[in-house]
């Protein structure tokens, strides 16, 4: 439907675009917008095969130029300021849990000098041993 040979004008397949699929990154924003950049990335990729196919632009012609002609911004903007959008209403938000999410801040990650990477912290619990003279 969305393919080289579809006889949908390129107005319809944006429109298709903005419904169905921006529509599932809307309502994944607050939690795309703290993704890893290779996360988003992927996303960008998907989305850049899409406007190529869809406009069947030929492969030198630049993601840039087909982001501006299509009016679509990039998906790391785009899951940005959807994610302030949310953040700000949720502030002001009648309902005292979700204007108490917004100020949460997540603990910050412990650097593993072991391996590459983030982990988690290992806890450890040793037990020690029972004296002879305790009934415990």
């Amino acid at each position: 439907m969305l393919g080289r040979n579809s006889k949908l004008s390129l107005r319809n397949k944006r429109t298709l675009y903005l419904i169905c699929i921006r529509t599932v990154l809307t309502y994944a924003s607050p939690v795309f917008a703290h993704a890893a950049p290779e996360r988003l990335k992927k996303l960008q990729v998907l989305r850049n095969k899409f406007c190529k196919t869809a406009t069947s632009a030929h492969w030198c012609v630049k993601n840039s130029v087909l982001h501006r002609d299509l009016d679509l911004p990039s998906i790391r903007k785009y899951m940005k300021d959807a994610s302030e959008r949310f953040f700000a209403i949720a502030e002001s938000h009648p309902n005292p849990l979700l204007s108490a999410a917004v100020a949460y801040e997540a603990p910050p990650p412990i650097i593993s000098s072991v391996g590459h990477g983030i982990s988690s912290p290992i806890r450890l619990t040793i037990s020690q041993p029972k004296s002879k003279g305790s009934e415990n």
